[in-house]
């Protein structure tokens, strides 16, 4: 990830609504959420308050949306998680003799991504 693009995440991430609403995508994994079950997540809040929002984190990279019929069905993009996550981990404890080679980040994610191998 270019330094670039961790700055739009975080960014995007930088709103106690953005943020909520991506915890409650992350955590509904695969199925992803509707708007409405975002809503009641985030105390219902004005759809289109909740639409800006989610274009933020849709911009970011954050998040992936699929149309069934009359219902956006939004998810969390796992890639652009780990990638983040990565960048902000790799140097970690670099300069640090007494954690040097130790495993600093078991992400343990795989089985909410939809883009992993089974």
């Amino acid at each position: 990830m270019e330094p670039t693009d961790a700055v739009t995440c975080m960014q995007a991430l930088g709103h106690d609504a953005r943020l909520g609403a991506y915890r409650a995508l992350v955590r509904a994994g695969a199925r992803g959420l509707s708007i409405g079950e975002i809503q009641a997540a985030l105390e219902d809040m004005p759809r289109s308050t909740l639409a800006h929002h989610l274009q933020k984190l849709l911009d970011a990279g954050l998040v992936d949306q699929e149309k069934r019929g009359a219902t956006v069905i939004s998810r969390a993009h796992y890639q652009t998680m780990d990638d983040l996550v990565g960048y902000l981990t790799e140097a970690c404890c670099i300069d640090d003799p007494t954690r040097r080679g130790a495993e600093v980040w078991p992400v343990g994610l795989d089985e909410f991504r939809t883009d992993a191998p089974r």
